[in-house]
């Protein structure tokens, strides 16, 4: 192969891949199965991670939740628009706030919540955006982890 050597090419890909814009690095959306208004199986075999999930939940340019609810934590902004997330593990299953994580339009198709993992059927998608998840199955998971901590 072009005669390099294998440390060569590994360097060469490092490069190539640490050239590639950070959204085109994202991975692609997992598939999920519905019932009954909840998606019952981790989008991951490795469990979610709570802090991971928290800092996502802060972090304005991805999970961003923050933005719309109202936490039960100090921030510099929390929002109004979206329900308070103090306590939603007691009224929902983690399936159900996977659904509503991953394509909260299922549940209410009026929401302005964004499909965190869903990419079909989406119309006016910025295109930096269009046909990658907003976050990856993995990112689910740890903001799932995180919202289950909120009893």
């Amino acid at each position: 192969m072009l005669g390099l050597r294998p440390v060569v090419l590994v360097s060469m890909f490092a490069a190539m891949a640490a050239a590639t814009p950070a959204w085109a690095q994202t991975a692609p959306a997992v598939p999920f199965t519905v019932v009954d208004d909840a998606i019952p199986q981790p989008l991951t075999l490795t469990p979610g991670d709570a802090t991971r999930g928290r800092a996502l939940a802060l972090d304005r340019s991805k999970g961003n939740c923050v933005t719309c609810h109202e936490l039960p934590l100090r921030a510099d902004f929390q929002g109004d628009l979206g329900p308070p997330l103090a306590g939603v593990a007691d009224r929902y299953s983690i399936g159900e706030l996977r659904l509503r994580v991953v394509d909260s339009k299922r549940i209410n198709p009026e929401s302005n919540m964004p499909s965190y993992h869903r990419i079909d059927g989406l119309t006016a998608v910025r295109s930096d955006w269009a046909g990658r998840p907003i976050l990856t199955a993995q990112e689910v998971e740890d903001v799932l982890a995180y919202l289950m901590t909120l009893r």
